[in-house]
């Protein structure tokens, strides 16, 4: 099965694919009959999710890698290159990615990244919610196709916010460019590299 494309700020975030689930009561996501979990947890809307980029200034990626085919890459590019943020790669097979310095962990980290962006399978996600807690992070942000309930109440239940099932890269071009979503408009178009409020 292909991985799945979804379009923003000129590149595409691809993510593996992920089983559709039908809506339950209360819009709740139900379990597939192939086993998928319920989807019990309720995200942050699009105003909390703007408000999260905007208090952020350093953000850490997890599972970054240095291919061009990954979903990781395109997002640190885009990061790089197109947002206010000091952005720092996490992968411990890698030396460096993009021209910085790859780091082993969360806690080899030169700073406290106040947002941990997430691309790891499944399994390996509560122990990266944990390692975001320690470390003394402010957000965990699971990548577009990542869901983890356990992660989430991890981080939650040490005053993390926590995003899933989101792409940072698509969320910060449409904020910045003042789309519409989920009813909700920015009032900002612009070409320009964005300054979030509060920087200088």
């Amino acid at each position: 099965m292909t991985g799945i494309s979804v379009e923003g700020a000129g590149s595409a975030c691809a993510v593996p694919p992920v089983p559709s689930a039908p809506s339950g009561p209360s819009g709740q996501t139900g379990a597939t009959e192939a086993g998928a979990p319920l989807r019990t947890w309720q995200g942050p809307s699009a105003p909390d999710r703007l408000a999260i980029l905007r208090r952020a200034k350093s953000i850490a990626i997890v599972g970054a890698s240095a291919n061009p085919s990954r979903a990781s890459y395109f997002v640190a590019t885009y990061l790089r290159s197109s947002s206010p943020y000091d952005v720092y790669f996490v992968n411990p097979r890698a030396d460096t990615i993009l021209g910085q310095p790859a780091y082993a962990s969360l806690a080899d980290l030169p700073v406290v990244p106040d947002l941990v962006d997430v691309f790891r399978k499944d399994a390996d996600l509560p122990g990266v919610a944990q390692e975001a807690v320690d470390v003394g992070a402010k957000a965990l942000w699971l990548q577009l196709g990542s869901w983890n309930e356990e992660a989430a109440a991890i981080a939650e239940a040490a005053g993390l916010d926590v995003v899933m099932d989101r792409c940072v890269k698509i969320e910060h071009a449409r904020f910045h460019g003042g789309l519409h979503l989920a009813g909700f408009n920015t009032g900002e178009i612009t070409s320009r590299k964005q300054r979030l409020s509060g920087r200088g």
